[in-house]
Order: structure tokens, then sequence, then C-alpha cells
């Protein structure tokens, strides 16, 4: 047997850890609960829905024409906008306009695109400090740890972990109470804020009519770091964009129900440009970079609807084998379904390949997704091609061509599933078989599976169909 890969070892990690589960399934379980109850208050729901979908579909549509709007209202607005092919030149793009303009500390908003990009080990080698000042990702920055997950990044932490994490690395006594805890990160960050010269936040949406960035969040970390230091800088990936403020107004009604349950997030900021007046409280400059990264090429593709994701994180709280592993098992910066098909579409299917797989199929990552992105039909696109291009592993090429030669012969069909019943049943204790032999045996070494009925639906359907003839 070949050596396990990966990102295999990391999902037998994260299924043997009891921890992680009860961190999880905690979470995902409260999360789920608020996003029906916050849908059933939302008026006509599927038609707004439908309407949002509608509004990024249409933006990716005719994306090139809708980012030279964006582009040009924003300078409009008096926001220098850059553009970044990949990771390396945003990264570069930012660290310039630090150098440039002497700026030596910054605080930066929860930012996926940031991670994407590494940028926070890109600025602290160009000699400028970043500080997380979202409450998850301070506790990641202080742990050495990395988002496990979009909306949530310390899902996979209990609060007891957070105590120990304060109490190692900022020496304060330890707690588990939630509210001392932001108490802490509080006073701590408030220096930092002050002492800041340079904001970076991403943005959940761009507006193309009016040039307007959008972020929204449930602590007030992002208004302190887009408007207290004198330099702001904005990331976006191209396919950020909506046409129309009224298309916001769709998004954010779906954005928050789905992310965290709530009607709307407690703070939205919209930026149009930097401090026009002495008085008024924004930073001196403000810049924007627009990057492709992969999106480019991904828009071309049949993953394309993928670029539609609002990144609210339904997804994966629905998904059953992000709830089984977590986050970090997928080893990118997007996990669960999201994440199985955004990373094989971005970095490419030769080193991804194997996340797609991480999937039940079951569909209720396109049931929970605001904008209906049809996720299950894409992870069985990057399969397909997977298995095109490398093969399958030989016991499961085996095990389909003898489904495959069973499911076209109704009798022997029925005569192995008589058999195959009968065996079961024999090595079954209690009516559960807890050791099942060749590929079922996966299934077996974490959970028990139900021995066969002894009559099965078939049979049963047979006898009843002849019963009232």
């Amino acid at each position: 047997m070949s050596a396990p890969t990966p990102f295999t070892a990391r999902v037998r990690r994260a299924v043997r850890d009891g921890h992680l589960h009860e961190a999880i399934g905690r979470a995902t379980g409260q999360l789920e609960a608020r996003r029906g109850a916050a849908f059933a208050s939302l008026e006509q729901a599927e038609l707004v829905r439908d309407r949002a979908r509608h509004a990024r579909l249409h933006a990716l549509g005719r994306l090139d024409a809708m980012l030279e709007t964006f582009e040009r209202r924003l300078t409009e607005n008096g926001v220098r906008v850059h553009w970044a092919r990949d990771a390396d030149e945003a990264c570069r793009i930012v660290a310039r306009l630090a150098r440039e303009r002497g700026l030596r500390r910054a605080v930066k908003a929860k930012s996926m695109l940031s991670e994407e990009i590494r940028l926070n080990p890109a600025l602290e080698a160009a000699g400028v400090q970043v500080v997380e000042t979202d409450l998850g990702e301070y506790v990641v920055q202080l742990a050495d740890d990395r988002p496990s997950h979009i909306i949530l990044p310390i899902l996979h932490l209990t609060k007891e972990d957070v105590g120990r994490v304060m109490e190692r690395r900022l020496a304060v006594p330890f707690t588990p109470r939630p509210a001392e805890l932001c108490r802490v990160a509080r006073e701590r960050l408030r220096g930092d804020f002050l002492a800041a010269d340079l904001g970076i936040s991403g943005a959940n949406f761009g507006v193309a009519e009016t040039g307007t960035i959008c972020l929204v969040s449930n602590e007030g970390n992002i208004r302190m770091g887009t408007t207290l230091p004198r330099v702001h800088v904005a990331l976006l990936g191209i396919e950020k964009l909506v046409p129309t403020l009224a298309d916001l107004d769709a998004m954010l009604k779906v954005l928050a129900r789905s992310a965290t349950g709530q009607k709307i997030t407690v703070y939205t900021s919209l930026i149009h440009g930097p401090r026009r007046t002495p008085d008024e409280i924004a930073p001196e400059e403000v810049h924007v970079v627009l990057l492709d990264h992969g999106r480019a090429a991904t828009l071309a593709g049949e993953e394309a609807e993928i670029l539609a994701c609002i990144r609210c994180g339904a997804c994966l709280n629905a998904c059953p084998v992000f709830r089984a592993i977590g986050g970090h098992a997928y080893g990118t910066v997007y996990p669960g379904p999201l994440g199985s098909v955004l990373t094989p579409a971005l970095r490419g299917l030769p080193e991804w390949r194997e996340l797609p797989e991480a999937s039940s199929l079951c569909g209720a990552c396109r049931e929970v997704c605001p904008v209906r992105i049809d996720l299950p039909r894409m992870l069985l696109g990057l399969r397909a091609r997977g298995v095109a291009r490398h093969g399958a592993p030989l016991r499961l090429r085996l095990a389909m061509r003898a489904f495959a030669l069973l499911a076209t012969r109704p009798r022997w069909l029925r005569l192995a599933r008589r058999i195959g019943g009968a065996l079961a049943r024999r090595f079954a204790r209690d009516g559960w078989l807890r050791r099942a032999p060749g590929l079922l045996a996966g299934w077996t070494a974490h959970r028990d599976l139900p021995a066969p009925a002894r009559r099965s639906f078939d049979d049963w359907w047979e006898e009843r169909r002849r019963g009232r003839a």
C-alpha cells in the first residue's frame, strides 16, 4: 500500500481529534439553527436569493467592462487603483506603498484574500509590523496558527483554548470567560489602533456604479482600522463586484443571515474615498489593489460559477465532511466545499486533486448557498477531470467494474445482494457490523455499519405489487 498523502494524514489526525469535533459541532450547530430563523424573518427570501444570484452572475458575465467602470469611479472619488496579476505582485505593491510613505505599523482587518497571498510575512520582511485586529484573527496570530473557517477563524478552538493562548502570549491570568477575553484583547489593541499609520482591509463587495467599497463586520475594528491610520489599503479580488447599490442591498440581506444568522451585521461600512475636509475622520490616502491571481483563468473555465461566492461560510457549516475534519485538514486558505472547488480552480487541479474527493455530494452546500452556487456539479466535474488525467486507484476501478457488471444484470445483482446480506448478518453483533471488509473498512474504522435487513425494499415492493395485482 502506498504511503498516505499529506491530505490523508491530516484527515486521519482530524477524525481522531475529539476536542476538535466538540468545538466544531457546537459552533456549526448553532449557526445552522440561527440561519434558518434569520431567513424565516426575510420577506420573499427566495426571491431575494434569486436577485442576489442574478447580480453576481451578471457582474461576472461582463466583468471586464464592470472593472473599468469601477476603476473610473474609484479614481473620481480620489482613490488610487493598483492592478496585481498574482500574489507576489500584490504583496510588492503594498510593501512599496509602505516603504515610500515611511509606514511602519499596520493594523489589519480580517481578509481571506490577504491570507491567500500571504501578505503578513511579506510586510514583516519589508519592516512593517502587522497586527490582526479581528478578535479571532488576533487569537490566531497570537497562537502562531492559521484560520480554520472563513468567517470564524478560531472555530477549532474552545474558549478555554483561547484563555490559555492569552495567558501564554499576553501574560494575563487565565480565564475562559468570553467577556473577559474580549476585554483583554480590546485593551491591548487600542494602543495599536492609535499608533498605526497603515490600515489594511479586504472588501466584501465593490459597487461598480459608485466606486464604493463595502465592508461588513460585527466588531468595530474595521471602522478603526480604515479611519485612524493615515493610509488605508483595501484588497479586492477582481470578482467581488456588484453592479449597483440596489444589488448591494440584496447581498447584505442574504450575507449576514447565511454567515451568522443575523438580519444584518452590526457594522456596515461604505467607503467612497479619502479625507476631503480637515475635519473629516478618514485617511489621507485610500488605495485599492485589484487582484487576479488565477481568477480570470477560472472565469473562462468550467468552475466560473464559484467566483459568484460571497464568502458567507454557510456551505462549510452544512458540510458533513467539514464538520468531521475541520478547516486545517484541507491544507488551504479556503476549506469546505468552497475550497474544494475554488482552490483547484485557482491553483490548478494536479496539486489539489484530492480536495474535490472530500465531499459526500449530499447537496447540503447547494441548498444553503445564498446565491445557489451548484457546488456538487463542479465537484463532480473536478473529480472527473482528475480521474481522466491521473486515473483512479486500482482497487476503486476494480470495485466499480464489479458493481457495473452486477448492476446491468438484475438476477446477478439480486443473488449478490442476498449472499452479501446473509454474510453481513452472520458477522453482525446486535444488528451492527463493526469491521467490514475491503473498501467498506474505511467506514467501519470510525463508525458502525447497520446490518442489511432480511427483506430488502425491492422484495417488499415486489410483494406489495403482486398483492395489489
